[in-house]
């Protein structure tokens, strides 16, 4: 028997996030409460400046201010869904509005839970080749550096504990495992 919702409360409606209190079956039958923050989604993308097949391919990161991090973060491009909005069009459109950057071409590399134990949130990363620069649309509390740099000095500062944002470090991790030859 799996997990059902017996009843659903929403306590909460924000900009970003609501948070619901479940009431749920758990799979041995048991009944209990959860707080669940609900979220419409999100794309991220890791930007290729130059052939991901090359050798040490240059990528684009962002270094980005986060209030919940206390500070600037190293940051793949990424952004919530709109309503109805699908995955890769959401990936292409953080990336032309943060970066300024247009895509030859989008790659799916694949979808995660980010924090399954109390959110819906799932978020689809993309790889992005065939760069073309153009003007950032940051949003008025976005404030963000362009960081170009070699994968493998992506990896270097990951490994080092310089970038400590999950979904930037599972989409790098990706790409040069299994998308690249680095």
């Amino acid at each position: 028997m799996s997990s059902a919702t017996i009843s659903s409360r929403r306590v909460y409606s924000g900009r970003v996030i609501n948070l619901d209190v479940d009431r749920v079956r758990f799979p041995d039958g048991s009944e209990g409460e959860l707080e669940m923050v609900r979220h419409p989604g999100a794309s991220a993308v890791v930007p290729f400046l130059s052939d991901p097949e090359g050798v040490d391919p240059q990528i684009l990161m962002i270094r980005q201010y986060r209030y919940a991090a206390d500070g600037y973060i190293y940051e793949i491009p990424a952004g919530r869904l709109d309503p109805g909005e699908e995955p890769e069009v959401c990936a292409a459109r953080e990336l032309r509005e943060e970066t300024g950057c247009t895509a030859l071409r989008m790659d799916r590399l694949f979808t995660m839970y980010t924090t399954p134990g109390f959110t819906d949130e799932k978020i689809h990363l993309f790889m992005a080749t065939g760069l073309t620069s153009g003007d950032a649309e940051r949003e008025s509390d976005e404030f963000v550096e362009l960081v170009p740099m070699p994968l493998s000095t992506a990896l270097a500062m990951l490994e080092r504990g310089e970038i400590q944002d999950a979904k930037t470090a599972l989409g790098l991790l990706y790409a040069a495992g299994f998308r690249t030859n680095s």
